[in-house]
């Protein structure tokens, strides 16, 4: 869309609104804004055309920006990284709204939480090389707090990160190939995919080269930064570790079509699902497009740009993806990408279409055969996602000496070591050991979610990694656990553990002291039920404002009243928690823990 593509009634707006800023700006000897050009022709052709005439088509409208949209259009971010580094030579935290522009370099200031940023990468299908995490670590020791946080993104953080050092340590990630840039805010988010893509004996695809060209697309391309809101996306190639792509705004899924499908190449196929967002209670839905691998980023770009030109600007409860799927409908939406693709979307019919592979809820953990001959990764088990800079090198080194050089990180907050020749993995463990990590862990601690918690998030309502590590260890100790479980723990509504997707889901609220206190201590709502994948479902609520000290043993009778009634030793958490309605669960709960008591 050029400047010739706005009609005369907008091309006045747009004219008129640039004029008037830039006419005050000059009445208080400011310099012209370098965000929205010198004038109307720079505002219509420049890189950030389509952001600026949807926010101008909402304000005439009659309806009111976001402080955020007003924030982006008076000054880029990018334009302002100038500032940003004058901040940091005077030791100075962003104030007002610059606390969201620099969220576009990947630096968060995380006040009260912590008096610090936390720094976000973009690590494409959660890949790095070996002399990349010795980096990062480095950046880590010298400008952070001595450790990181692997993500639900199959990413990394870097947290207590002083004022003056936040230029500095994101220059050096760039450095090594680990670039911040448009990490945080209305962006973009770091792609995922499939943990052991090229090494998965059952993958479909390899979605590295999809997940790297998409990375590169967006690094290049400055109009893809400023969405409505932060946008997702991820390639699932049917490997054996879930990748979660149907909590993504778009989930790419290998799937083959058979021979003989009407008028479509038989082979494997993405199948496009729109608008995850799992804190909203939705996941990506089949749109009934599908999509071949190659033109997977063509298709990609045009949806971000109709949610670009059409995302809510106005209300950010309501600037996700979904809420335009919600007023258009699937059909409405895809016709109007395949008008900025400018050809149709392929529609296959269901029973055409072969399911990928079943995947395997451990396999995240401990030591699988790769496809190649004589190899295999090693799953390590971390806490809740935390490495000290120590493990960080220490990781990197077994990764250069015993495996092909990989760590790659998963959306389960672990990380696996790919390539290590069978005969190597006892080494493995062993060298894991000295460093304070392993290989091996429990049902419960192998599905152990939890986001930052408010030690280092400003949102969050509760310790949840302290509170993840206090059920595992009480459990662990109580209940011989012989199936898979997930817990997951998240702070707040941004779900960022994903909690409505676990076995067992807590979400951290406020609890009274007593029924008609004003004075509350951190506590959890317990859901139960929830899945992803073929099994993708929100989970139910169970208990309510259940305090800390007690979730412990709540969960122990939770997993206590599975194994006492579950049908045999093959049927899982999931399936007893969803043939069992809400009250009577709650209710055998219940008398499980006073008969124990």
């Amino acid at each position: 869309m050029g400047a010739q593509d706005f009609t005369d009634e907008q091309k006045r707006y747009l004219e008129g609104f640039v004029s008037g800023v830039q006419a005050s700006r000059a009445a208080a000897g400011l310099k012209p804004l370098g965000g929205i050009g010198g004038g109307a022709e720079a505002q219509t052709g420049g890189p950030d055309h389509e952001h600026l005439a949807a926010m101008a088509r909402f304000e005439a409208e009659g309806k009111k920006l976001s402080p955020e949209e007003k924030a982006k259009r008076e000054e880029h971010p990018f334009d302002a990284y100038a500032r940003l580094k004058d901040d940091a030579l005077k030791g100075n935290f962003p104030k007002g709204v610059d606390n969201f522009r620099w969220r576009y370099h990947g630096l968060y200031y995380v006040a009260p939480a912590q008096n610090a940023f936390m720094c976000r990468m973009r690590i494409p299908n959660g890949i790095l090389s070996h002399w990349q995490l010795r980096g990062v670590a480095d950046a880590a020791q010298r400008w952070g707090g001595g450790y990181a946080h692997v993500t639900t993104r199959a990413n990394l953080q870097i947290r207590e990160i002083a004022a003056e050092n936040g230029p500095a340590l994101i220059e050096a990630l760039a450095d090594i190939g680990v670039n911040p840039k448009g990490s945080g805010a209305d962006n973009i988010r770091n792609v995922t995919g499939s943990s052991t893509a090229g090494i998965d004996p059952q993958e479909l695809l390899d979605t590295r080269p999809f997940a790297r060209a998409w990375h590169h697309h967006i690094l290049n391309d400055r109009s893809l930064y400023g969405l409505p809101r932060k946008f997702n996306v991820s390639f699932d190639g049917g490997g054996m570790i879930p990748t979660l792509e149907e909590t993504n705004d778009i989930a790419f899924t290998a799937v083959t079509v058979r021979e003989g499908a009407a008028g479509v190449e038989p082979g494997v196929w993405f199948r496009l699902g729109l608008g995850g967002i799992t804190g909203h209670k939705d996941f990506a839905r089949p749109t009934g497009a599908y999509v071949k691998p190659a033109k997977a980023v063509k298709v990609a770009d045009a949806i971000v740009r109709v949610f670009i030109d059409n995302g809510d600007r106005t209300d950010r409860k309501k600037a996700r993806l979904k809420y335009v799927l919600d007023a258009w409908g699937f059909e409405t939406f895809l016709e109007a990408v395949e008008a900025k693709l400018g050809w149709k979307l392929a529609r296959i019919a269901n029973d055409a279409v072969i399911e990928p592979p079943k995947a395997d809820r451990q396999a995240h953990i401990g030591v699988h055969p790769q496809k190649q001959d004589g190899l295999v990764w090693v799953g390590v088990s971390l806490r809740v996602g935390r490495m000290s800079v120590e493990q960080m090198h220490g990781l990197a080194e077994i990764a250069y000496r015993h495996g092909d050089g990989d760590i790659r990180l998963t959306v389960w907050q672990n990380l696996i070591l790919s390539g290590v020749p069978r005969e190597k993995a006892e080494a493995v463990e062993g060298a894991l050991v000295e460093i304070g990590l392993t290989s091996k862990a429990s049902a419960v601690r192998a599905g152990l979610v939890a986001c930052t918690g408010n030690t280092g998030c400003k949102f969050a309502l509760a310790n949840t990694k302290d509170t993840a590590l206090a059920i595992a260890a009480h459990v662990e100790a109580r209940v011989a656990m012989d199936t898979p479980i997930n817990i997951h723990l998240t702070g707040c509504p941004n779900s960022c553990a994903q909690h409505y997707i676990g076995d067992i889901g807590l979400i951290a609220t406020r609890v009274p002291v007593a029924p008609d206190s004003d004075d509350t201590v951190e506590g959890f709502n317990v859901h139960i039920g929830g899945g992803y994948g073929p099994d993708a479902q929100i989970a139910r609520e169970i208990f309510p404002q259940t305090r800390v000290e007690d979730l412990p043993q709540v969960i122990e009778q939770i997993l206590r009243t599975y194994l006492a009634h579950r049908t045999s030793a093959s049927e899982t958490f999931l399936e007893f928690a969803r043939r069992t309605d809400v009250a009577t669960l709650k209710t055998m709960i219940e008398t499980s823990g006073r008969s124990a008591a």
